[in-house]
């Protein structure tokens, strides 16, 4: 590899990740079935349902407003929805009744039904913008009874809970949903109110309590920011003792490779996000830097390699797969995917990986994960398990892989939930448990006690001697 030395603090950022993922940028193509042009305003206008999101659209020819619906009523997103201000997806229409939105930043492309009238639950009268405990907490519970699809999976009786209203007030709403929330343990389960100062990540605590289980004294964190320190004391030993110092890493600081021998590499993907400088960007940015990255592996030599997603925060599925593809052989299928629609879910798509690329590295691959590792990182990490050259090492992902849905309550609160089980080619679904390795002896923590007192990686070193075998 044509590798440098760079002088420069090493970035561990901890980034939300709950934010909505369904964002749009309109750019209608209208089109009849038989591909004759139709006039825009007459077909676009009027109301939009997206069912499994609980989303309608209200277009019309002055400002569009976008609704979010539960059972207990209706609550506005945004009632002056301007499309340009969101991104990643191109709405094709197909027909007078219905709508495709596709995006390169998407696995999935997102139906659109036309209503006939404004959907019952949404009527202006029906229409919540109020601060009144009990009807937020309404709203709350039925977003989560609506659409939330891992009740059964994290063990929880939900209806347990829905008689809480009569005790909630002012004073203890976020509270109260503070408890529910937490008994979810769900990475992509988030409550955010920027109004009160309400911050609430479900998957917090128990994320915390598994970082920790190999630490001691001063290096035991009391909160997930704490981990920006020992992240970042931990990506210095790797670039400094494991690297020698001499090691890439890209502009947005996202990526960093280096040689950890003449015959083993290192790739270190920070995150699946970031790579561009606006959406559009996102996927030629990133696919230009991997075509970047695998040309020095390539050139290199190596015929073993360690690709580190212990540090991954997730983001986009796509640039996950684009990811995946620099280290696929052939086409795989590489998972299912569907998501809560009423009580039952929509279709069970197969999502396939090949491969992409000059130049495709299939040697032997040790891939590290932790618990940190979440979302698009673990979809990168169901996509690789079952190849046969790559073996895991480190620790059980998050076990969070749902895309988040986000909904607004009627106090402006925003909610973001898990919709969507996704499972591995033979039908096989990690959520909760998260991937990690097989074997006993291959299972390193992330963080340890012990490393950081003998500024060592374990997990790497793991890796080297199973690479040398």
């Amino acid at each position: 590899m044509m590798l440098y030395a760079i002088k420069k603090e090493i970035s561990f950022t901890i980034i939300k990740k709950w934010h909505l993922c369904f964002l749009v940028l309109f750019v209608f193509s209208c089109q009849s079935d038989d591909d004759t042009s139709l006039p825009t305003e007459n077909l676009i206008n009027g109301f939009w349902f997206v069912a499994d999101k609980g989303y309608i659209f209200e277009f019309t020819d002055g400002k569009d407003i976008f609704y979010n619906i539960n059972t207990a009523g209706c609550s506005i997103q945004d009632d002056d929805f301007i499309p340009v201000e969101f991104f990643g997806f191109t709405l094709t229409q197909v027909n007078e009744n219905e709508i495709i939105g596709t995006s390169d930043l998407s696995d999935s492309d997102v139906i659109f039904t036309r209503l006939l009238d404004q959907n019952p639950n949404c009527l202006p009268n029906m229409i919540a913008t109020t601060e009144d405990p009990k009807v937020n907490f309404d709203h709350f519970w039925n977003i989560f009874n609506d659409y939330y699809a891992f009740f059964e999976t994290r063990n929880i009786d939900w209806s347990q809970y829905e008689n809480l209203r009569e005790q909630v007030t002012a004073d203890n709403l976020y509270d109260t949903i503070k408890e529910l929330v937490y008994l979810l343990e769900d990475g992509h389960v988030n409550i955010y109110d920027e109004a009160v100062g309400v911050d609430i990540r479900s998957g917090d605590p128990k994320l915390l309590e598994r970082l920790n289980a190999n630490l001691s004294g001063d290096l035991v964190l009391t909160n997930i920011n704490n981990l920006f320190d020992l992240g970042n004391e931990k990506l210095v030993t790797i670039v400094t003792d494991y690297l020698g110092g001499d090691f890439e890493i890209d502009e947005r600081e996202n990526i960093i490779w280096g040689l950890i021998n003449d015959d083993i590499g290192y790739i270190n993907i920070l995150t699946m996000e970031g790579y561009g400088t606006n959406f559009n960007d996102e996927l030629p940015a990133l696919n230009t830097l991997l075509d970047r990255v695998m040309k020095d592996v390539s050139t290199s030599g190596i015929s073993k390699l360690i690709l580190d997603l212990r540090f991954n925060d997730g983001g986009y599925d796509t640039a996950a797969l684009n990811m995946v593809s620099r280290f696929m052989d052939q086409e795989r299928v590489s998972y299912f995917k569907k998501a809560r629609l009423g009580d039952g879910f929509t279709e069970n798509k197969s999502f396939s990986v090949g491969p992409r690329g000059d130049f495709q590295f299939t040697g032997d691959i040790i891939l590290l994960t932790s618990p940190f590792t979440i979302s698009a990182g673990e979809l990168f990490t169901l996509c690789m398990k079952d190849l046969p050259y790559v073996t895991i090492v480190g620790e059980h992902t998050n076990g969070a892989f749902s895309t988040v849905l986000e909904h607004v309550l009627p106090n402006g609160g925003e909610v973001g939930l898990s919709n969507e089980i996704y499972s591995d080619a033979q039908g096989e679904v990690f959520e909760v448990v998260g991937i990690g390795p097989e074997n006993q002896e291959n299972r390193v923590p992330f963080l340890s006690t012990l490393d950081f007192q003998e500024e060592k990686d374990s997990g790497i070193d793991r890796a080297i001697e199973l690479l040398q075998q």
